[in-house]
């Protein structure tokens, strides 16, 4: 039987020679992936796709949040894309949000993970895990930030500790311009490192200036072109030379540090007396050795670590770096917040979060850097757990979710001036007002577990640095608000001048 179909087979060839073939195989190819990727019954509009890239070429990557918003008013606030065979879907306009994040959250409640994210971390860690693993491991890290002085004064002592390490750096600038991204990633990066590791690190520490370096780089290197061709087509892409290499490359290094991190702390361990994060998920491990169904292991300490890490340094640094900025541009408001500082806490008294409710300009100031600054323009995505409904529209299981904050910041029905820096947006006769469509934090059960500390770092750092310093642009530097995309939406690498105040 094998031997005639192989007779059958090069009695075609010589018939129909090598070039009919060819294009017979790609056309059946094509047919294939057309079945494959046949829309479902009452699937969300969207744009046509090409075979095997779907609307890859659609969108421009270094402007990709701003690439969809033309689908958005072609489609609605409901549509459709697809990345190869990824199908993802588009939600827009805060009724849909919030029916995505809050009332419908169960059926939304899980992360996409690509190609590229499984390639380096499986499944593992505090962001991007679903099931068991995402609730213990969430569970677990709450517990232990309360234990290590979440919402207690320990720990605004720290923040005020490395706020007041931060202006010394900034003070030895003398007033002369002076790019503020890695100092402002060091005074961050300790407080985090505070809790994750049990110490800070010097700003002068060449080690820990490497670290934030990579971590900087590997933020910016996931969402390139080569990353997003590497999720299209990872077994090719995997034996291809290109950014996904370097990015693998850098985040083993990530890894190796961590790893040491953890190899030190056995080393002294004593399980009866927990320093930090790692100490307190070391005994964790021990709790439920021999247990093959637990997700605590190490390789979970190593991932879930570096996302706290990454969580806790990059997010609230580049919020601090657009707001510096924005007063450098905004003069006028800058004076505002520093009438409110000089009012409220003079120029020798150490800003608080008791102080916090006396200064309703300022927390407004920090919240429409947040808006405008933007910095997860369509949040973390998520993945639907269930075949589910939204807006009357069919959503299978599988399908990747992004939730649309860039539309949603910029709503000229939720905001009076969307496009222009206004602290009146929160502000309602002179006092601080919550704005229900501000999710910087996200919302629902897969919010930022970090927003607490987030908020209270935002503060701090912010006020303090206002108080001691007028920050202006550099003399015959013209600054903008032109932006780098990455993991997260950061200013272009920019000077400032910070002058100190009398």
């Amino acid at each position: 039987m094998l031997e005639a179909m192989g007779s059958l087979a090069a009695a075609l060839a010589t018939a129909l020679g090598p070039r009919t073939l060819l294009l017979g195989a790609v056309a059946f190819l094509f047919f294939a992936d057309f079945l494959k990727r046949r829309r479902p019954k009452n699937y969300p509009p969207g744009p046509p796709r090409l075979p095997f890239v779907g609307n890859f070429f659609h969108l421009d990557f270094k402007r990709f949040h701003l690439s969809l918003q033309r689908f958005v008013k072609k489609y609605g606030n409901l549509f459709s894309l697809e990345f190869g065979d990824l199908p993802s879907v588009v939600v827009t306009g805060f009724p849909l949000i919030k029916e995505v994040l809050v009332h419908q959250d169960q059926n939304f409640v899980n992360r996409p993970i690509t190609p590229i994210r499984r390639h380096g971390f499986k499944k593992n860690g505090l962001i991007m895990s679903n099931g068991q693993t995402w609730k213990e491991q969430r569970r677990f890290t709450l517990t232990t930030l309360r234990n290590f002085g979440l919402g207690r004064k320990s720990l605004e002592e720290c923040i005020q500790n490395e706020a007041h390490f931060l202006i010394q750096a900034i003070g030895e600038e003398n007033g002369q311009p002076f790019d503020p991204h890695f100092k402002i990633n060091n005074a961050v990066s300790n407080v985090i490192c505070s809790i994750t590791f049990g110490e800070r690190f010097e700003y002068q520490d060449s080690q820990f200036q490497e670290l934030l370096r990579l971590l900087d780089e590997v933020t910016f290197l996931e969402t390139s072109v080569w990353c997003q061709l590497y999720n299209l087509f990872p077994r090719i892409m995997t034996y291809l030379p290109g950014q996904h290499q370097t990015l693998f490359s850098k985040w083993e290094k990530l890894k190796v540090f961590v790893t040491h991190m953890i190899e030190n702390h056995k080393r002294d361990w004593n399980p009866a007396e927990a320093r930090d994060f790692i100490d307190a998920y070391l005994k964790e491990m021990e709790k439920h050795k021999g247990n093959a169904t637990s997700s605590f292991q190490e390789e979970n300490l190593i991932s879930s670590t570096l996302d706290l890490f990454f969580a806790g340094t990059e997010t609230t640094s580049t919020t601090l770096r657009w707001g510096l900025l924005y007063m450098a541009l905004y003069p006028e408001i800058q004076e505002k917040v520093q009438a409110e500082i000089d009012r409220v806490l003079g120029q020798s008294q150490q800003p608080s979060t008791a102080a916090r409710e006396c200064m309703p300009y300022t927390n407004a100031v920090i919240h429409e850097v947040q808006r405008m600054g933007n910095i997860l323009p369509l949040n973390v995505p998520r993945e639907v757990a269930v075949d589910t409904t939204l807006g009357g529209y069919h959503l299978p299981k599988g399908t990747t979710v992004l939730t649309n904050l860039t539309a949603l910041h910029r709503d000229p029905a939720e905001w009076a001036t969307p496009d222009t820096f206004n602290p009146e947006h929160f502000l309602e006769d002179r006092q601080f007002k919550k704005r229900e469509a501000f999710l910087p934090f996200s919302v629902g059960k897969r919010n930022c577990l970090g927003e607490q500390l987030a908020r209270t770092e935002l503060f701090l750092f912010f006020t303090s640095l206002v108080q001691k310093f007028t920050f202006r642009p550099p003399k015959n530097e013209k600054l903008s608000l032109n932006f780098r995309m990455s993991l997260t939406l950061s200013p272009v690498s920019h000077r400032l001048c910070a002058v100190p105040r009398a």
